[in-house]
């Protein structure tokens, strides 16, 4: 009787296994070992296909930011520069896909690097931007300060960083009488602040973005 055929060992196959051991363990759990045994192959097979494990989890991370939607800038320019919905939606769509995989963030965090689609997002964004009016500079800064807020709401629970054991609170802080309730609303908290955050970010970009293409000093304040 013919043995059954083993799947074909493929890079996307890896890539796929791999995210899985991310999302379930972390990104120390990822080894040539580990992935051999969950596809069932040999260690050395997977050389074949990924040379290091850098290469792999910078795989895994670009697998992971192909979801993230940059549709929205592809449109701007001309008659339209509403810039403000494009990266109100593409904050959301990157915001949602990190914390689909939260384990990432801290690599998403260090950069773009060399993976694809993370240069991809990039280059939407920067493009989209330029076209709706603002100077390349401001551009640069506007996606990097958009960055720093999305990548650091997904890089944890604010609400669920406290303890739900009101004992840890009496007598020592005054102000956190309720903090211990915190954990259990967290996900509420968390969306909540976010879009608190974003509006707050867009609005403060509206203000900038008059002074910008007025022709004015975006250093000084604005009034």
């Amino acid at each position: 009787m013919a043995r059954p055929r083993q799947p074909l060992l493929s890079r996307e196959r890896i890539v796929t296994a791999a995210l899985a051991l991310v999302d379930a363990e972390g990104l120390d759990a990822v080894s040539t070992r580990r992935l051999a045994t969950e596809l069932g192959v040999s260690g050395p097979s997977l050389y074949n296909h990924v040379a290091t494990k850098e290469e792999l989890v910078d795989s895994v991370v670009d697998a992971v930011l192909s979801e993230v939607d940059t549709s929205m800038f592809a449109r701007l320019g001309g008659d339209d520069r509403d810039w403000r919905t494009a990266l109100a939606a593409w904050a959301e769509s990157y915001r949602a896909t990190l914390a689909a995989h939260p384990n990432i963030v801290p690599v998403v965090a260090r950069g773009p690097g060399r993976r694809p689609h993370a240069l991809q997002i990039a280059d939407a964004v920067f493009g989209g931007l330029v076209a709706a009016g603002w100077s390349r500079r401001e551009a640069t800064r506007v996606g990097a300060l958009m960055r720093y807020f999305v990548t650091g709401s997904a890089l944890g629970s604010f609400a669920g960083g406290f303890p739900d054991d009101a004992t840890v609170y009496e007598g020592n802080y005054a102000h956190l009488g309720q903090a211990h309730l915190l954990a259990e609303r967290q996900q509420e908290i968390n969306e909540s602040a976010f879009a608190v955050g974003l509006e707050s970010l867009l609005d403060g970009l509206e203000l900038r973005y008059r002074t910008v293409t007025a022709g004015g000093d975006p250093s000084e304040r604005v009034t």
